[in-house]
This record gives C-alpha cells, sequence and structure tokens, in this order.
C-alpha cells in the first residue's frame, strides 16, 4: 500500500454509519463510527436477510464522516446510490 493510500485509510477508518428505516416512515440507527467494510457487511446482511425479505427493512443508507450519502439501497429498486456510470472507466 502506497504512503498516500495508508495515509487515506487512517483518515477515513471509523466514518461511516448506517441507517435502516421500517415501513412507518421510522430510521433506526444501526451502526455509527465504523470502517467502510463493516457498514457495507451489515448492509448486505439487512438487505438479505429475514427482515427485509418480510419487507420490515425498507430503506438502507450507508452516510460518510462528512453526513454524505455513500450508498442506499430500497425495499423496491434495491441498489438505487451509487449509480453506474455508463461511459466512465
Amino acid at each position: 500500500m502506497t504512503r498516500v493510500a495508508l495515509q487515506r485509510s487512517e483518515e477515513t477508518r471509523g466514518e461511516f454509519s448506517l441507517y435502516w428505516w421500517d415501513p412507518q416512515g421510522g430510521q433506526h440507527e444501526e451502526l455509527r463510527y465504523v470502517d467502510a467494510g463493516r457498514a457495507v457487511e451489515r448492509a448486505v446482511t439487512l438487505s438479505r436477510g429475514p427482515a427485509a425479505q418480510l419487507g420490515m427493512v425498507k430503506r438502507i443508507m450507508i452516510t460518510d464522516g462528512g453526513d454524505y450519502t455513500v450508498f442506499e439501497w430500497t425495499h423496491e429498486d434495491g441498489i438505487t446510490f451509487p449509480t453506474e456510470r455508463k461511459g466512465w472507466r
């Protein structure tokens, strides 16, 4: 790992939070200030688990340390963000 990549990974460690929404629109904080890998693993588990299959988990969102959305999943559409960028490499 290069020095810059190592520094960047140290700077962003523990800056991700995961939230999910129930059918009534209630927001629930699942994880707070964890690394990106843990947040994504939990999002996959939530989106594929029994609660999601029964419609009890309607939306999942991961935000970064600046409170920007970096991932979104909805029960109806699956992954909605980030979107695929056609023509980009």
